[in-house]
């Protein structure tokens, strides 16, 4: 099968890349010509773990393509599919004008008679499959009525797993009113789902509306685990102890539980804030979802405070080393990572800060204007620091060699935001040691 694919961000290179790997020609479709030749000559243009093979290996076998034309990239191609960004607008809903323009773009280069299903895959509100369908027609006319359908098949990936998420999904989730659309849907996925998964067939609007309720529901979660490790401070208990003992009932689940510093990402921020949005459109007041956002910034005060507070509300001169920067480990994403929140926070206070990342410090130095040092390795960070803060929960930050950390520290003082070490071993090496939601331990 043919397939193009708009977009080559982290869903559009996945996505193009894991529908090669299944034997399918596809082109992907960018306006940035930089990025087209780098893509085209093998460089990849994100960090995910376990692309970099298979893109490689389809690139190299004929199956993938890349291209800035539009018209050149859907020639012979059934499906084509949408993964454009849909940052937050003005007024927190998801702003729609790249996937409307390229919907315009394809009213006036689609061919009557010459049948392809276009598919939403970028996480949109609800009605917009109709607004693609009405720009579309208003750029092309009438005569493309029959000559296309849309489908809405939200994306549930997750970044550091989206190639075995894509490859192996749970499910599948496609949104059409036609029935032509869905067999051709159906020939597609397929090969992803021979271990009995489903594909779930629904009309576009669920479909639109499934997406924004999986990202606000685990936000929830994460949000409602937060305040619970709050409360443990403050009544003594230990979160991990209650984590595990709430995560192994089967109706609730184990995953989402981890206290922290919050949610980020280019998702759950965005999609949660949207989903609000669209609730007080529909004049509804969404209480749980308002507390979620409001609960996830506070998350972030509450870590913060607990520095002010150790140092008597006087950062200035002290330094800092802080490990991770990406709003989670095994992807280079700092979009609303909470990282760069505390940083600011910390710079603002007048200290200074040496930081290490594994993927992130690229997207750091490009994309924000922190001053602050990079590190080569998570130790040359920590030299003369008077503190380590961790922000990110990297494989390489949980077991280091806490001798040399105790060396290179000027204090032997540790803020854990993820909650890496454990509370009696730290006592024992004689850290001062604070987490989210356990003992605090002191020197």
């Amino acid at each position: 099968m043919k397939i193009a694919v708009v977009g080559t961000g982290y869903v559009g290179l996945v996505s193009g890349t894991c529908f090669a790997e299944t034997g399918n020609q596809v082109t992907c479709i960018d306006i940035d010509q930089s990025k087209v030749d780098r893509l085209s000559s093998g460089e990849i243009t994100i960090y995910e773990p376990g692309l970099e093979k298979i893109f490689n290996r389809n690139l190299k076998e004929g199956r993938l393509h890349f291209t800035t034309s539009l018209q050149d990239g859907i020639k012979d191609a059934v499906l084509i599919f949408l993964a454009l960004p849909t940052p937050t607008g003005e007024n927190g809903s998801a702003d729609l004008k790249y996937i409307l323009g390229v919907a315009n773009d394809l009213g006036k280069i689609l061919v009557p008679g010459d049948y392809k299903v276009i598919v939403d895959k970028s996480t949109v509100p609800v009605g917009t499959a109709d607004k693609v369908r009405a720009a579309i027609l208003a750029s092309g006319g009438d005569q493309l009525t029959a000559s296309f359908d849309i489908v809405s098949n939200p994306e549930f990936l997750r970044e550091g797993a989206a190639v075995e998420d894509f490859m192996k999904p749970d499910r599948v989730v496609v949104g059409t009113s036609s029935e032509r659309a869905q067999k051709v849907m159906q020939q597609l996925y397929e090969p992803f789902v021979r271990q009995g998964n489903p594909i779930i067939y629904m009309d576009e609007q669920s479909a639109e509306l499934t997406k924004y309720a999986a990202n606000s529901f685990l936000a929830v979660k994460i949000s409602f685990m937060n305040e619970i490790a709050i409360l443990c401070e403050k009544l003594g208990a230990d979160v991990d102890m209650v984590r595990r003992g709430i995560g192994t009932d089967f109706r609730i689940g184990k995953h989402f539980l981890y206290p922290g510093l919050g949610y980020g990402g280019s998702c759950f921020p965005k999609d949660v804030q949207a989903l609000s949005v669209s609730s007080k459109e529909a004049a509804y007041d969404f209480k749980i979802l308002n507390a979620v956002i409001a609960v996830n910034k506070l998350q972030k005060e509450f870590f913060i405070n607990k520095i002010n507070n150790y140092y008597k509300g006087n950062l200035k001169g002290m330094k800092f080393a802080v490990w991770g920067l990406a709003f989670k480990p095994n992807t280079d994403d700092i979009r609303e990572a909470p990282a760069l929140e505390v940083i600011e926070q910390l710079l603002a206070g007048g200290a200074t800060v040496t930081a290490f990342d594994p993927e992130a410090m690229p997207n750091v130095k490009k994309q924000t204007k922190l001053a602050i040092d990079f590190a080569p390795d998570q130790y040359t960070a920590l030299t003369d620091a008077d503190a380590l803060i961790i922000c990110t929960e990297w494989n390489e930050f949980r077991t280091p060699e806490y001798e040399k950390i105790s060396t290179l520290l000027k204090s032997k003082t540790i803020f854990d935001g993820r909650n890496l070490y454990d509370p009696e071993k730290m006592k024992q090496l004689g850290f001062y040691y604070e987490s989210i939601g356990r003992e605090k331990v002191s020197i």
